[in-house]
């Protein structure tokens, strides 16, 4: 149960009502064995004394003590039922901040469905789990104790024939709960896959139509669901056979009772009442048995989920920050590669010994093949990833000495696949800078080129653009995106030009945007078209990730070397790509 105490670590904020519903469940509970005594005597004041006074009064206690019961119901169903909402809420934002801090290694060995079904369908599991299982645990020691100390000191004897019934449904839980915890953690693992297909399907929902692939993502989609289906059905027989077989044992034991204590009211050694009395507390008793045996397989159901949840929570994080940071007063822009090399797999390095400097206030194009390294180059400077030798430092200092938040936030990054979030284009451009005025977010707008489209929309900036941006054009969000570049205001920027065909027009207000957000800061481009690449004041070219040559355009050409070769034979749009 250690996988459980590390959630119940999150009802401390809450213990003082959760010691106020566990007061109102001990009461709940104390009610209910107080019950069958008050039957006893309503039983013996009808069949025995004949007294209708007592049984009035007697019926007026029970019915007073059943309301009072049910106000102490309510409460601790409301109490538990909070806290444990409240926790799940506390839980699920834990772990998306703890998505937040893993490095980008995570996210490329995971896939998104499957994160996504962790979020949903486990901790949603955790949750029916958290408030169920120390309720019940509670009322029903509560219940068991309190019962068998009764019925003991009733009759001793008949007390002998319910404890029959412990050691093998003791024995029939532990078989049947570690079954049950394999097919639940099988079947959450298998509902996760169909979390990956319809994921997938979704987001690439264009390339599916396209295709006409319809049908076979159904039939991806359905195979995943059916092997769900097919594990679910043998935990099915698992459960449903084990409920019955419960019910059975506590019917004959009771079928047993009753004979035994019949012959006993006819002997006069026991009286109506007590029978009755006895009978009642011997089902309370049968009820805690098989509530704990419920409780124990549903424990093994949930350590599946929680097992999966905590993959998430236990994942190392990679890039992390030194003890001590440093905190620049000020930032310059200059940048200094010094044998840095790196591999996602260490076995096959992307970068081999990588020195390049980078002056303030310089724009330098990183161009070169497919596989060159350049996309790499660019995450390991905002460090998506740390080297795996040498260094890259910022106006002289290490990155990884420097503050985390304040070394990120003196970079824009502007990608190639400019996808915005599903709100307005003034949260879009806003992202950039959160407590930016109107003022300054229309005139970063402006300064893209992207004001004047905006304005033309039916809600202007409040306009929603859609799933990843879906409702404007590829020029429009690209425009977006350097206004929310442009409003951050970084001392570096970071460019991964698009290559996607637009219309000259946008191509030009794109391009003049550009000039904008370049203009007095240090700029890092992956550059794809010959505009870039002659504007650069150094052309970095990089080939099997290595730096092969570097220079300015007109130097380059009079090397002869890659450069050149890759200009004459007009290569540059085709080769130069991410």
């Amino acid at each position: 149960m250690k996988s459980f105490s590390r959630i119940l670590v999150y009802t401390k904020p809450y213990k003082k009502i959760i010691i106020w519903a566990f007061v109102c469940l001990t009461i709940t509970s104390a009610i209910n064995l107080i019950l069958p005594l008050i039957v006893k005597n309503m039983v013996n004041a009808a069949l025995v004394l004949k007294n209708e006074a007592i049984l009035n009064n007697l019926t007026l206690q029970l019915i007073g003590i059943i309301l009072l019961q049910a106000l102490f119901s309510v409460t601790h169903n409301y109490i538990f039922g909070y806290v444990g909402q409240r926790v799940t809420a506390d839980f699920r934002i834990d772990f998306f901040k703890r998505l937040q801090e893993l490095s980008l290694r995570f996210f490329q060995s995971q896939r998104v469905g499957d994160i996504l079904s962790r979020m949903s369908n486990d901790i949603s599991l955790i949750e029916k789990a958290l408030v169920s299982i120390p309720v019940a645990i509670l009322r029903q020691t509560i219940t068991l104790v309190g019962a068998l100390a009764i019925i003991l000191y009733l009759n001793w004897k008949l007390t002998g024939l319910i404890l029959l019934i412990l050691p093998p449904l003791m024995i029939g839980a532990r078989i049947f709960g570690k079954k049950l915890r394999g097919l639940a953690g099988a079947v959450q693992d298998q509902l996760a896959q169909a979390s990956v297909v319809l994921e997938e399907a979704v987001s690439s929902i264009k390339v599916v139509k396209s295709y006409g692939r319809e049908p076979h993502e159904n039939k991806r989609f359905s195979k995943e669901i059916e092997s769900a289906f097919d594990i679910s059905l043998g935990k099915l027989k698992i459960s449903a056979s084990f409920g019955p077989v419960i019910l059975c044992m506590t019917f004959l034991i009771s079928a047993c009772l009753i004979w035994y204590g019949g012959n006993q009211v006819m002997e006069g050694t026991t009286s109506p009442g007590e029978l009755a009395a006895f009978f009642l507390y011997a089902l309370i008793v049968a009820g805690p048995i098989g509530t704990f045996v419920r409780v124990y397989t549903q424990a093994q159901e949930t350590l599946g989920a929680v097992h999966r949840v905590y993959e998430i929570f236990d994942a190392p994080v990679e890039v992390t920050q030194c003890e001590n940071p440093v905190t620049p007063e000020s930032v310059g822009g200059s940048i200094c590669f010094e044998n840095v090399s790196f591999g996602y797999q260490k076995e096959t390095p992307v970068l081999n010994g990588i020195d390049l400097d980078i002056k303030d206030g310089e724009t330098v194009a990183l161009v070169g093949p497919s596989g060159a390294g350049k996309s790499t180059l660019i995450q390991l400077l905002l460090r998506f990833f740390d080297p795996d030798s040498g260094s890259i430092k910022l106006d002289g200092q290490d990155i990884r000495q420097l503050d985390s938040e304040f070394y990120l936030d003196q970079f824009a990054l502007v990608p190639q696949e400019t996808l915005l979030f599903g709100g307005t284009i003034r949260e879009n451009i806003l992202y950039g800078k959160l407590d930016a005025s109107e003022e300054e977010l229309i005139s970063a707008a402006k300064s893209a080129n992207a004001h004047d489209f905006i304005v033309q929309l039916e809600h202007g900036y409040d306009h929603t653009v859609g799933e990843k941006g879906v409702k404007l054009s590829g020029g429009e969000r690209q425009r977006i995106a350097i206004a929310r570049a442009l409003l951050k205001n970084p001392a570096i920027l970071v460019l991964d030009e698009a290559t996607s065909a637009l219309d000259n027009h946008s191509e030009n207000l794109i391009q003049e945007a550009m000039e904008r957000l370049t203009a007095n800061r240090t700029t890092v481009v992956i550059a794809h078209r010959l505009s870039s690449i002659h504007s650069a004041d150094k052309i970095v070219v990089m080939e099997k990730g290595k730096v092969v040559e570097t220079g300015n355009h007109k130097e380059l050409m009079d090397s002869e070397g890659l450069y050149y070769h890759l200009y004459a034979s007009k290569q540059l749009e085709v080769d130069f790509t991410a």
